[in-house]
């Protein structure tokens, strides 16, 4: 298994995974999106909330902020020794403003200084002269497979285009092609990891044969958690590695 980076920035990347399977490819897919932990707000205790928003609106906007944070710093709840909840697992996040005012995700003041939102002019909430928010919140890691406040990422893929058999008006398919992927290098027909097989081209040239190699898959990537894109690839290969080997020793023990 090979893998070819297409384009690559901190919040998107795209990759070409070779000499895989539409099973494996799917696994590290959904492993990506809901398989890796990410920090997220579970619970806000309010003290007071004079602003325009009910608590619980309010606290559904806290729980879909995005925070930047050490994945090797925080534990799991359920990994770690406490009982209720300490720094290994939680981060906690205090707020109190007073209007005239705009809340805004930077204005949350959190016990671990490597913890902090990924867009901190976010708006949370407008105050106006007198309103109050004054509340604390508690962040954990989770699973996109719980709630989407912990999804890590959207990511998709698509077979690798290639040429099956060449046609008869090549000239007339590549002019209709939009994606500009058809083009002609050596006096042989070739397409491009463009091509989303929309099949335009085979209407004009219906001996012409583009399919996708079920071998070949173009990810695109595109965090929406506080990971960089290729640290949310890495991590999806290493908790995918972890559970298949979790399944091999359960096999091994009933085989």
């Amino acid at each position: 298994m090979k893998v070819e980076i297409l384009e690559k920035n901190e919040r998107i990347i795209k990759f070409v995974l070779h000499d895989a399977n539409p099973q494996l490819a799917n696994a590290l897919r959904k492993t990506m999106i809901a398989g890796i932990p990410v920090l997220a707000i579970k619970e806000v205790d309010f003290y007071e909330n004079s602003s325009a928003l009910f608590d619980e609106l309010l606290a559904h906007r806290l729980a879909l902020i995005p925070f930047v944070f050490n994945p090797n710093e925080l534990k799991l709840r359920e990994e770690c020794s406490c009982e209720r909840g300490c720094a290994l697992c939680q981060v906690v996040f205090a707020l109190d403003k007073t209007g005239p005012c705009v809340v805004r995700a930077c204005d949350l003041k959190s016990t671990h200084e490597s913890v902090k939102p990924l867009y901190p002019e976010m708006p949370i909430v407008k105050l106006l002269e007198g309103q109050r928010v004054k509340l604390e919140a508690t962040a954990i890691l989770g699973f996109g497979s719980e709630h989407a406040r912990w999804q890590a990422a959207k990511a998709f893929y698509r077979y690798y285009p290639f040429v099956e058999k060449e046609g008869k008006k090549t000239n007339e398919a590549m002019k209709v092609c939009p994606k500009k992927a058809l083009r002609k290098e050596n006096g042989k027909l070739t397409v491009s990891p463009e091509c989303d097989l929309c099949r335009e081209c085979m209407k004009v040239d219906p001996e012409l044969v583009i399919k996708g190699d079920d071998t070949k898959f173009i990810f695109t990537v595109e965090s929406i958690c506080g990971l960089k894109a290729e640290e949310i690839v890495i991590k999806a290969v290493e908790m995918l590695e972890k559970k298949l080997k979790e399944i091999k020793k359960h096999a091994e023990r009933i085989g």
